[in-house]
């Protein structure tokens, strides 16, 4: 179980990201939309899906975002209303920041009585008033430390500039945190970076490390990129030169992901870190979301390969209807 999977630091964890439907999508679309995600990924060998919760950011930079913001159905609502079939366990996202604390609690509780498990983000600009910072939301979270995990975010680009993600990591271990889910990783340097950052100080202070999750996306189009760069992941300029000018950009994309993900995998095994992979989308392109799936079976025979993730059960993941 993936629980268990985080609190003994095992490596090979496999998770799969979605964004909920928009706000204003009829119910009858929802279901139609549920659906057919959990058939898809009824078919994969998942340790748990991300539901992630879409916030604005446009204030964060100045530059003109490449699609329209549309708020998304609540994560959580989704989740519980919509995916329970599929019997994988559920990481839902949630600003911290935007929530009371009574709220925030509330959340957690129903969270907990559902087995999900809760990953706390940031704020979407940096003057976005606090209703209930990181440190506190973790406070809140910490009575139900012996029978969940909380996870958090990290940024390879940010470690980059400020070479404080380490420190980072361990203010939130400190707090609980025991998984942390990259943002999408295309320079691999930078994540490498991160990865050896973490290691010399858990080695420096002899505790264990915490499970580090690289987050891989194929890339189909000029627009999916410029959005993707919009967000802050920083794609190498040979990356995109071969991504700009492949005749179909879409399996050039997948072809560098699997070495990306190949790359980490070699050089976590070295470093002695646990590790796995979360797959995502972040087009609604169905090429996109095809190509999603076929990297997350590819990724998931490589971990299998190298002797850090057991095969699946000869089980289907969609509860039994009758």
């Amino acid at each position: 179980m993936f629980q268990e999977k985080i609190k003994s630091g095992e490596s090979g964890v496999l998770l799969y990201g979605i964004t909920p439907p928009k706000v204003g999508t009829t119910p009858e679309r929802v279901a139609e939309i549920a659906q057919k995600t959990v058939e898809r990924l009824a078919t994969l060998h998942l340790d748990a899906l991300v539901v992630y919760d879409v916030q604005d950011e446009s204030a964060r930079t100045s530059e003109e975002r490449p699609f329209p913001f549309l708020n998304a159905l609540d994560p959580l609502a989704f989740a519980s209303g919509y995916l329970s079939s599929l019997t994988v366990p559920k990481i839902i996202y949630r600003p911290a920041g935007k929530f009371p604390a009574d709220e925030l609690e509330e959340w957690l509780e129903s969270l907990h009585a559902q087995s999900f498990y809760p990953v706390f983000v940031g704020i979407p600009a940096p003057d976005f008033p606090v209703r209930t910072s990181l440190s506190e939301a973790y406070t809140l979270w910490r009575k139900h430390q012996d029978t969940s995990v909380i996870g958090a975010v990290t940024i390879p680009e940010r470690h980059s500039v400020l070479r404080d993600e380490d420190q980072r990591i361990l203010d939130k271990m400190n707090a609980g945190v025991s998984f942390f889910i990259s943002q999408c990783v295309f320079n691999i340097d930078y994540a490498k970076q991160v990865v050896e950052a973490v290691m010399t100080s858990c080695r420096s202070l002899q505790i264990a490390p915490p499970v580090i999750i690289f987050t891989i996306t194929a890339c189909g189009s000029a627009k999916t990129l410029q959005f993707m760069e919009w967000l802050g992941i920083h794609v190498p300029e040979d990356l995109k030169e071969e991504l700009s000018t492949s005749a179909d950009m879409l399996e050039k994309s997948v072809s560098i992901c699997l070495n990306i993900a190949a790359a980490l995998t070699e050089y976590c095994m070295e470093q002695g870190i646990p590790f796995g992979f979360n797959i995502e989308s972040v087009a609604i392109r169905k090429a996109e979301i095809e190509a999603s799936v076929f990297l997350t079976n590819e990724i998931d025979q490589m971990l299998q390969q190298k002797g850090v993730r057991k095969p699946a059960p000869a089980v289907n993941t969609l509860q039994d209807s009758f």
